[in-house]
C-alpha cells in the first residue's frame, strides 16, 4: 500500500494571484492540440514540449522519441500522455533524475510540469517519499495525474510557466548546476584539490598536482611572475622620494623695469601737462 502525500499548506504565489498585467513577448506561448490546422503545427507542439521537459532548445537525434511523436500526430495519445511519456524516458532519467537529490528533482519537475516552484522544503519532502516509494515513473505519473495539472493544462496544452515575474524561465535552469551534482563528481573523480591534500600516505604537493588539470597547471607555469620583495621596493621608492630635489623654477628678469614716474593731477582728477600753455 503505498504512502499518502503528506499535507501541504500552499503559499501565495505569483501564479495563485490574479494579475492585472498588460500581455507583452514575455509571457509564455500557449500550444494547444485543439488549435492544430497542418502538420507543422504538431511539429510545433512537439518542440515545444521538448523545450519545456528537457530544456533543450537544441535537441539532440538521440534525444527525440520517434514513437511518441507518430502517436501524437495519429492522435492515438493526447499531449497530457506525451508529456507522461516524455518525464519517464531515459533521457530526463539522465538529464534531471541521475543529476540531482530528490528534493531538487521534486522542485525542477513542477517547474517543468506544473509550470511553478515549490511551496516549501515540507512540499519537497513530502513528494520525494513518493519518489522513494514508487520511483520516478510513479512520481511523474502522480504529478501529471494531479488535479493541479489536469486543471491548468488539461489533456491537450503544453505546460508552460503560469506567470514569469522576473528571472528566467524555469525550463531554462540547467539541473547539473548545483552543490549536489558538483559533490558527485569530487567523489567519483577523487575529490577536490582543496581535500585531496589530506589523503593518507601522500605528500601535499603530489596531492595537489593529481587534483589540478594538467592544462590548468601549465597555464599556471606560464602566468608566473618574478617575485618581487615588496618591503624593501617600498623602503627604495621612499628614500628616493624624500632625498629628490626640486629644480628652482622661478624666473629672473634679465632687462631693467623703466621706473615709473610720478603724475600730476588736480581735482577732479584732471591731468596737468608738464609744460603748460601760456
Amino acid at each position: 500500500m503505498p504512502i499518502p502525500l503528506l499535507e501541504i499548506t500552499p503559499k501565495t504565489q505569483n501564479q495563485r494571484v490574479e494579475g492585472y498585467e498588460v500581455p507583452d513577448e514575455d509571457d509564455a506561448s500557449i500550444y494547444r492540440l485543439t488549435d492544430v490546422t497542418s502538420g507543422s503545427t504538431v511539429d510545433e507542439i512537439i518542440w515545444a514540449a521538448y523545450r519545456q521537459i528537457f530544456s533543450e532548445h537544441l535537441i539532440l537525434e538521440s534525444y527525440r522519441q520517434p514513437t511518441l511523436e507518430s502517436q501524437l500526430r495519429n492522435r492515438t495519445i493526447s499531449v497530457r500522455e506525451f508529456i507522461q511519456e516524455l518525464g519517464k524516458s531515459e533521457v530526463y532519467r539522465s538529464l534531471v533524475a541521475d543529476t540531482n537529490s530528490n528534493y531538487r528533482l521534486v522542485d525542477i519537475t513542477f517547474k517543468r510540469f506544473l509550470g511553478r516552484a515549490t511551496y516549501s522544503q515540507d512540499e519537497q519532502i513530502a513528494w520525494s517519499i513518493v519518489i522513494a516509494t514508487r520511483g520516478l515513473h510513479g512520481f511523474i505519473d502522480a504529478v501529471v495525474d494531479s488535479d493541479e495539472y489536469r486543471q491548468n493544462f488539461g489533456d491537450y496544452i503544453v505546460p508552460y510557466q503560469r506567470r514569469r515575474m522576473e528571472a528566467r524561465p524555469f525550463n531554462l535552469v540547467n539541473p547539473r548546476y548545483s552543490d549536489y551534482w558538483r559533490n558527485r563528481l569530487m567523489e567519483r573523480e577523487g575529490g577536490s584539490h582543496y581535500t585531496v591534500g589530506r589523503r593518507e600516505g601522500a605528500t601535499k604537493q603530489q596531492a595537489i598536482a593529481q587534483a589540478i588539470p594538467s592544462n590548468f597547471l601549465s597555464m599556471a607555469r606560464g602566468m608566473l611572475l618574478s617575485e618581487t620583495n615588496y618591503q624593501r621596493t617600498i623602503a627604495q621608492t621612499s628614500h628616493r622620494v624624500k632625498s629628490l630635489e626640486i629644480p628652482d623654477s622661478t624666473r629672473k628678469a634679465t632687462t631693467p623695469q623703466p621706473a615709473v614716474k610720478r603724475t600730476n593731477v588736480a581735482l577732479p582728477y584732471r591731468y596737468l601737462p608738464s609744460d603748460p600753455k601760456i
